[in-house]
């Protein structure tokens, strides 16, 4: 699904008790992944909930409230900062007469809009068909009683299992697909071991400058966008450390808070290089005021990553935007922690030492 250039959007956000990051982070985010997407966001609205509703997700109540709020605003597209059910979908649908899709939605079309290469177009194109394949449903009355029986069998359940058994084997296709990038990965990674350079993956939130880095420390010419998810494929560059010693430094996919499980799944070739290498390079973006939640989402991915035991420099961004330096307490938090600005060049130096005194860079 792609979004027509500049639909009208309206946002929705549900505060409930058990979520981790506050609702302003989280909504300040979607807007920011609807912009990038190509809609322009008219308005928002949010509710305190301790579950969401089994129909609706949101009140009834704040079901006619988001009517009048899109009528109002002549909305034609509404985000909700949750994954929506099928049926959570379809009901909002009928009730506000206006297109409604989800974060997950709304980042894979991001994702179709930036992949360019044959990987990442594959990786995309799975996470899609996944996606579709546990959202697809029959609407409206003919198709809503599929579970067999007098008054249930006809064309509408031919399609729907014709539209199932498609995608299934659409996905296996992707995933062989897919196998054969991942070895031939292999393959470059063990060219990469015989000829004894250590690797170095840099890792972080998405748009915290990972991109800029790298086009930094090697010149590598890497596309650079203000934008979410800018960068999908991967590119690695050799790195020349004080020492005169080399390493092979690669910017990956940026992460997000609330990232669907199965996304993650999808781009496992592409995050194989933060799996495969010597130590991550963890770039934040300090000027960000919610900067230590986003550690917290980078580091519960390099958890499912099994990359969190890794060594780690974590590496403060963007100080060319701060008031005020940052705290010596922040930076011995987070410990080996270099402060710097890639768009500046400054204080790069320092951070090539800290790379450069890390033990297991040592050729092989």
């Amino acid at each position: 699904m792609y979004l027509p250039k500049r639909e009208q959007a309206l946002l929705v956000g549900i505060e409930f008790a058990s979520e981790p990051v506050p609702l302003s982070l989280s909504l300040s985010e979607l807007k920011g992944l609807a912009e990038t997407a190509g809609a322009e966001v008219v308005g928002s609205l949010t509710q305190k909930k301790d579950r969401p509703d089994q129909k609706y997700f949101i009140g009834s109540g704040k079901v006619e409230e988001l009517k009048a709020l899109a009528a109002a605003q002549n909305a034609d597209l509404i985000i909700f900062d949750h994954e929506l059910s099928p049926s959570n979908e379809r009901n909002l649908e009928e009730a506000l007469g206006v297109k409604v899709i989800d974060r997950t939605e709304l980042i894979l079309d991001i994702f179709a809009q930036h992949a360019h290469s044959r990987e990442g177009k594959l990786q995309v194109e799975l996470a899609q068909a996944t996606f579709n394949l546990t959202h697809l449903t029959g609407h409206g009355a003919s198709m809503s009683r599929l579970g067999g029986g007098i008054a249930t069998r006809g064309p509408g359940e031919t399609k729907l299992e014709y539209d199932r058994r498609r995608l299934r084997s659409r996905i296996s296709e992707l995933k062989k697909e897919l196998e054969k990038v991942r070895a031939h990965r292999s393959r470059k990674r063990e060219q990469r071991r015989s000829s004894r350079i250590p690797t170095a993956a840099i890792v972080g939130y998405t748009n915290s400058g990972k991109s800029t880095l790298l086009n930094a420390l090697t010149q590598a010419g890497v596309l650079v966008q203000d934008k979410l998810f800018a960068t999908l494929d991967p590119t690695t560059r050799r790195l020349y450390l004080p020492s005169g010693k080399t390493i092979l430094l690669t910017d990956t996919v940026g992460f997000i808070q609330k990232l669907p499980h199965h996304l993650v799944a999808a781009f496992q070739a592409t995050l194989e290089e933060v799996t495969e290498a010597d130590l991550l390079i963890h770039v934040v973006d300090a000027a960000n005021p919610f900067h230590e939640q986003q550690i917290s989402s980078v580091y519960q991915v390099l958890e499912e990553l099994k990359s969190i035991t890794k060594p780690l420099i974590t590496v403060f961004n963007k100080t060319d935007r701060l008031e005020k330096p940052l705290s010596k307490k922040l930076l011995g938090k987070y410990k080996p922690a270099v402060a710097v600005s890639a768009l500046k060049l400054e204080n790069l130096n320092q951070l090539l030492t800290t790379i450069d005194a890390v033990d297991n860079l040592t050729s092989k």
